[in-house]
């Protein structure tokens, strides 16, 4: 064994630095962090930010509902618009999403109010609580998702924000709010909405039956004597217009069904969103305001 100018043997001083190396290794593994976060800066008053609001929206047969495996287990979303309730774990996803496609191929965005379900029809309405503070939300399940087996739901980082659980997953009971809960605003915690409230109407059969019809501004796609034909038009967008899906309905009036798509919060937005359509689809779409 040689001795080194400064007196310690190489061999022992190769070991010691060996050993100091790799304890700073883990140090910076150890600091590290494990699981994905908000970025840097997130935008302030984040814990203001309203619930999503619930709307009727169409459920797809195919696109985000169809059977899927991840990771060597087979999931079947459902595609009927039935009540949903359950318990378990929520975590949440940001920055490393964020931006990116969601299952319903809209991008992912951590300070909206949505979530990620493994099997809930796309889209949907849900409100999720957590037991243990009494808080409540509204969110907008578009995404697939959390692939553990204990947990139910993977919230956006706003809805875990103002649920309380950020700090990692927690128990929550997660309920999927029905079209005919959303269509009489049995969702709100008041019950339905005061008959003063502005909702267009349109009827959905030859019945008397009336179903609301959000205000804004839509853009009309076709007209059809038979639902069968505008639902099978609205099949045929949606499996070529991914963006457009979540926003096509099916109007009913007296003797004619309309296959429209909305609501946009102005002209400008449906006029925009109509151009894309007559661009993909080339048909020429019209833009209609509802009140």
């Amino acid at each position: 064994m040689h001795a080194s100018p400064l007196g310690a043997p190489i061999s022992l001083r190769l070991t010691q630095a060996a050993t100091a190396f790799l304890l700073a290794l883990l140090a910076a593994c150890s600091s590290t962090p494990t699981r994905d976060g908000p970025e840097a800066k997130p935008p302030s008053g984040l814990d203001k930010t309203p619930d999503a609001q619930p709307r009727v929206e169409p459920i797809r047969s195919g696109g985000p509902n169809k059977p899927y495996t991840v990771n060597g287990r087979s999931y079947t979303p459902v595609t009927t618009d039935k009540p949903m309730a359950e318990k378990g774990l929520a975590s949440w996803y940001g920055r490393k999403f964020h931006g990116r496609p969601t299952a319903s191929g809209e991008p992912y965005d951590m300070y909206a109010m949505s979530a990620a379900h493994k099997t809930m029809p796309l889209p949907s309405y849900a409100r999720v609580r957590n037991p243990a503070n009494g808080r409540e939300v509204i969110v907008r399940v578009n995404d697939r998702g959390p692939f553990h087996a204990d947990r139910v739901i993977d919230l956006s980082y706003t809805a875990a924000l103002r649920l309380g659980v950020l700090n990692g997953v927690a128990p929550v009971e997660v309920e999927r709010l029905t079209h005919e809960q959303i269509r009489s605003g049995a969702w709100k915690a008041d019950g339905p909405p005061e008959a003063a409230e502005p909702v267009a109407t349109a009827r959905t059969d030859g019945s008397d039956r009336a179903e609301p019809v959000a205000p804004g501004f839509w853009v009309q796609l076709g007209a059809f004597r038979q639902r069968d034909g505008a639902e099978q038009f609205q099949r045929q967008v949606a499996g070529e217009l991914d963006w457009l899906s979540p926003r096509l309905a099916v109007i009913g009036e007296p003797q004619l069904f309309r296959l429209q798509a909305g609501p946009y919060g102005s002209r400008g937005e449906a006029t925009d969103a109509a151009a894309r359509i007559r661009e993909a689809l080339k048909l020429v779409p019209v833009v209609v305001e509802r009140r």
